[in-house]
């Protein structure tokens, strides 16, 4: 199988899985309803972020949808280079694209984000969000640590 198909279907299954978990969410609970799943550490809790990570610029929507659609744009423009430069950057970019569609695709369709995980330490967060965090972990120790190392 081809880096594109691989690229293709790790894409859609990071979307397809934090939208269906999300959608289970949503059709199962309330808004603000939280399930205790590992008490006291970690419960599912729904939460209808307005802003970006950890609630900041509530309510900054048009900010989010140009930002996104910014982003998107950018990595299909620049896909072939980032599939020619190596695995972590190809498939950490795909994971970050993939993160920032999905929680694009809940603040066009209900204007918020859907939030859910909650480790009661952390504000509560999604699929997409680890895959935005775990994306740009991987695009950044390519090019900082990784590349220092096949400098050294």
């Amino acid at each position: 199988m081809s880096g594109c198909v691989k690229a293709a279907f790790s894409f859609l299954g990071i979307v397809l899985i934090d939208q269906l978990v999300k959608y289970y969410v949503e059709m199962t609970m309330l808004p603000g309803e939280s399930i205790p799943v590992a008490s006291p550490f970690f419960h599912i809790t729904f939460v209808l972020n307005p802003g970006a990570a950890f609630g900041i610029f509530r309510d900054q929507q048009w900010l989010f949808l140009v930002t996104a659609v910014f982003f998107v744009v950018g990595f299909l423009a620049s896909y072939a280079r980032l599939r020619r430069s190596g695995c972590l950057i190809h498939y950490g970019s795909v994971a970050l694209a993939a993160g920032a569609v999905s929680n694009l695709i809940d603040r066009i369709r209900i204007g918020h984000v859907v939030d859910f995980f909650d480790f009661r330490v952390w504000p509560v967060f999604n699929v997409a969000d680890i895959a935005i965090v775990l994306g740009a972990a991987a695009v950044l120790w390519a090019l900082f640590i990784q590349k220092k190392e096949l400098l050294s």
